[in-house]
């Protein structure tokens, strides 16, 4: 079980004294965290069709993404590693290059309909040719991740959503999935992945950027 003082860092603890919460701050690192994931939280997380993934380059810029999938995206391997999949994106590789280098990562696992949300801290790595590999058809790599810090947090501000349908890209049993219109803009074509070369032609044609964004308002893209 984590501490108080292994938990908060000392800006934290600052604030927490300045606004009369560390008795409240100590109480809820007992209470809720573990250095692990409990039994309860593996059908909530093992569940999720997305998550959010935040991430930090060495030089300490941050960012955060949303990842995708099918239910069962995040798989919880034992109490403290869980692994995810990285699937075909813009080729920027934002979230697998931070990990490549600063290995800090956050997870946060959320339901909109409950609502709920259970938070995940850990030390990942990218794992391109992990076993659990071909459970995952599309996916380019794995990430496993080492877990320090699970825990629940409060549902209060969490507006209500329905999930209305599942992204028709997320890759099927053979890793197969439509191509998306980004890769149908004129400007990009002499810059994809040759897997991609000519793929346009294929698909309708090129489409310009105004065309893209209108399709991305539309939700057709």
């Amino acid at each position: 079980m984590l501490t108080s003082d292994e938990f908060y860092t000392d800006a934290q603890r600052e604030l927490q004294a300045r606004h009369d919460s560390v008795k409240l701050a100590n109480v809820v690192v007992q209470a809720i965290v573990r250095d692990e994931i409990e039994a309860p939280h593996v059908p909530f997380i093992e569940s999720r069709d997305f998550f959010f993934l935040s991430t930090v380059s060495a030089g300490g810029e941050p960012t955060v993404s949303y990842k995708g999938g099918a239910a069962g995206l995040v798989k919880v391997l034992d109490s403290r590693t869980l692994v995810f999949p990285n699937y075909d994106g813009n080729g920027m590789f934002k979230s697998m290059g931070n990990i490549s280098e600063a290995a800090k990562v956050g997870l946060l696992f959320i339901d909109m309909e409950t609502p709920n949300r259970i938070r995940v801290q850990g030390n990942a790595k990218l794992s391109p040719e992990d076993p659990e590999l071909a459970n995952y058809p599309g996916a380019n790599m794995l990430v496993r991740v080492d877990v320090t810090a699970c825990f629940l947090n409060c549902a209060r501000y969490i507006h209500k959503h329905k999930r209305v349908s599942q992204s028709p890209y997320v890759p099927d049993d053979k890793g197969e999935q439509p191509f998306p219109s980004w890769k149908r803009i004129d400007m990009v074509q002499d810059a994809l992945p040759a897997r991609d070369n000519g793929r346009a032609a294929a698909e309708g044609g090129t489409i310009t950027f105004d065309g893209y964004v209108e399709k991305l308002m539309e939700g057709t893209s």
